[in-house]
């Protein structure tokens, strides 16, 4: 009876469109637990509206980010006592450790991978241990939309063989994009630590001590 009240819920809200698309995936992300919803319907979105591959998925990125400051939200005012309630004491427990050794890692991963991984528990601490609101708002938005973008692109690739491949691949699909965020990450903390390497120390700057021009080297 619950699954057909879900269902009933998500055709009456896809009838209104890209509002109904934001409302279900942050429904899903807060409040209720639909497996794969999103997925599917992004990729199934995209199947029967090729040019809405533009921006669909970015409404279901949106709404994932809206749903999920609703739960971090109410995890940051409950603390560890609206955590304990959730979730197992032992659950929660590792995943602060992973945020403790991991950092933005230990959201970013689980945001990218589909179900069955487990993501409510990871937002929820996210919001005890008050991770800072907007960092946490921004790891969500692009690990979703790389998510949503990389399953459209390949509904448009591959069609309905998609959702079949995702639902036997995709911890894969996940890792892989996982491992191109992680490197793109790594590149801009190098290049962000080599930026600042003449404002730093101006005596190191190339116009800091200009060589001396022919007509001055003449009069020394």
């Amino acid at each position: 009876m619950l699954s057909g009240m879900l269902e009933a819920l998500k055709d009456a809200l896809l009838e209104l469109g890209p509002v109904g698309m934001t409302l279900i995936a942050v429904l899903d992300s807060s409040l209720l637990s639909i497996p794969e919803i999103n997925d599917v319907i992004v990729v199934t979105r995209i199947l029967h509206h090729p040019a809405e591959v533009l921006y669909w998925p970015l409404l279901a990125a949106t709404g994932s980010v809206l749903g999920c400051l609703l739960l971090y939200t109410l995890a940051r005012a409950g603390g560890e006592a609206f955590l304990r309630r959730r979730f197992s004491p032992e659950k929660v427990r590792r995943v602060e450790q992973f945020y403790a050794r991991y950092g933005a890692l230990a959201l970013l991963i689980p945001a990218l991978c589909p179900p069955p991984t487990p993501f409510k528990i990871f937002v929820a601490t996210a919001g005890a241990l008050r991770y800072p609101r907007a960092k946490f708002m921004l790891t969500i938005l692009l690990a979703r939309s790389a998510r949503y973008y990389v399953e459209g692109i390949l509904a448009l690739l591959y069609g309905h063989a998609i959702l079949r491949y995702m639902r036997e691949h995709g911890i894969t699909i996940a890792l892989g994009i996982g491992a191109i965020v992680v490197i793109g990450y790594g590149i801009a903390r190098v290049l962000r630590r080599r930026a600042p390497l003449f404002a730093e120390d101006p005596s190191l700057s190339p116009t800091a001590n200009p060589l001396p021009s022919s007509r001055e080297r003449q009069r020394a």
